[in-house]
């Protein structure tokens, strides 16, 4: 399906005010408890004890909400693809790796917290600057092991680099993006060494 993109709706107020933080996490509670998508600023409002024209004062809209939200779980499944790529040596291990905590990490905050990745999945296909950047810096983190495999001579350096990661990343993406995740649920034990090693195959000089 597809979708305009929208931009990220910008906080109100002071990003590091107590009470946007207070908000941020109720409103995350109260995600878990009923969904993000069945969920109106006047809920969060109700359910906090604020007006809604507070919670106004601080988000102009239920989005930008979810955006700071679906941000911070991002980042969780970020940190722990960073930690598994730094903590192997070499660009072929550090991309076993990189393979294996993104299913792992993934499957873990969705299947463990069903109404968070549905924040996600709306991210997904609204196609949020949460999302969107999400997916920018994991293909960073995947071309730096690719030129570090390359400088090492480890991997092939005829094709062009940004094509190879590009075709890499879209192996990889049904693993990142919620809404393909929920389709690859029976293979998810052996999907990360299996596409690893074919993508490792396919990097052999």
């Amino acid at each position: 399906m597809n979708t305009t993109a929208t931009n990220q709706s910008p906080a109100r107020g002071p990003i590091d005010h107590e009470v946007r933080d207070q908000i941020v996490s109720a409103a995350t509670e109260h995600f878990r408890l009923y969904g993000y998508e069945k969920t109106t600023v006047s809920d969060l409002a109700k359910a906090i004890g604020f007006s809604k024209a507070y919670i106004y004062k601080f988000f102009e809209s239920k989005q930008a909400i979810g955006e700071l939200i679906c941000a911070n779980c991002l980042r969780e499944i970020e940190t722990d693809i960073r930690a598994a790529v730094d903590s192997a040596d070499g660009a072929p291990e550090k991309l076993r790796r990189m393979f294996k905590a993104i299913v792992e990490s993934s499957m873990r905050l969705f299947s463990e917290d069903r109404k968070l990745y549905d924040i996600a999945a709306a991210a997904a296909t609204g196609h949020w600057e949460a999302a969107r950047n999400y997916e920018s810096r994991i293909q960073q983190i995947l071309q730096d092991i690719l030129r570090l495999g390359r400088e090492t001579e480890d991997f092939e350096r005829k094709t062009p680099l940004d094509e190879t990661m590009n075709a890499i990343y879209l192996v990889m993406r049904p693993y990142l993006n919620p809404l393909l995740l929920q389709y690859s649920f029976d293979c998810i034990d052996e999907a990360p060494a299996r596409l690893a090693s074919l993508v490792l195959r396919s990097l052999s000089r």
